[in-house]
């Protein structure tokens, strides 16, 4: 599916036509440059590849430099693949006036929060032990039993238990257009999106 790289600026709120308040997240989305161009007989597939964000030359290693330069455009931060779009070549500019359109739906992709190391109730929803009586003095928010003694003697795989919490990739999917702002690359869809003010999403319409 078509795309763009962006980035999330934060949340805000729009009022509907029935005078609710909806959530929103604002994500500036592109100018995004073709970098490459995938084809069947060259590559086994057909793709189109974006960069996104500058990046400083004596940051980007030799290769990378070179890379870019065929395309003829400055370092860039974040190379993403997306489908190809027709009329697009290499050193084309991709703005949000390409793909989007205000009232469509998208799904955008990011890393979550780290959360760093979380035990069972933040990371599961456990409920704990409960109440504090009958010698339960320090248990309130332990996992308690993992499994059974002499069979089958050890732990399943996937056994919920603590350990580190977030980072992950997430896609959110079916997120509404409310808005286009196309002088200042600005996309605000409804709903939150994964990760921190200034990380990198992926928007895929």
């Amino acid at each position: 599916m078509s795309g763009l790289l962006g980035k999330k600026i934060g949340m805000t709120s729009l009022f509907d036509e029935e005078g609710k308040n909806i959530p929103c997240t604002v994500i500036e989305a592109g100018p995004c440059v073709v970098t490459q161009l995938k084809t069947e007989e060259t590559d086994g597939y057909t793709a189109m590849q974006l960069g996104f964000g500058e990046k400083k030359e004596k940051n980007t290693p030799a290769p990378e430099q070179g890379h870019f330069k065929k395309a003829g455009t400055t370092p860039k931060k974040f190379v993403r693949e997306f489908e190809s779009i027709e009329g697009k070549n290499v050193g084309d500019m991709v703005t949000i006036e390409d793909i989007l359109e205000e009232g469509t739906w998208v799904s955008v992709a990011g890393t979550s929060k780290g959360k760093g190391f979380q035990g069972v109730v933040k990371r599961h929803g456990f409920a704990g032990v409960g109440g504090a009586t009958h010698g339960q003095h320090n248990r309130l928010r332990a996992p308690g039993s993992i499994g059974a003694s002499s069979t089958p003697s050890r732990v399943f795989k996937g056994m919920r238990m603590a350990g580190r919490m977030g980072g992950d990739r997430v896609l959110v999917e079916n997120l509404k257009v409310m808005k286009l702002f196309p002088e200042k690359n600005l996309v605000v869809v409804k709903g939150a999106v994964p990760g921190a003010k200034g990380s990198l999403v992926e928007i895929h319409r």
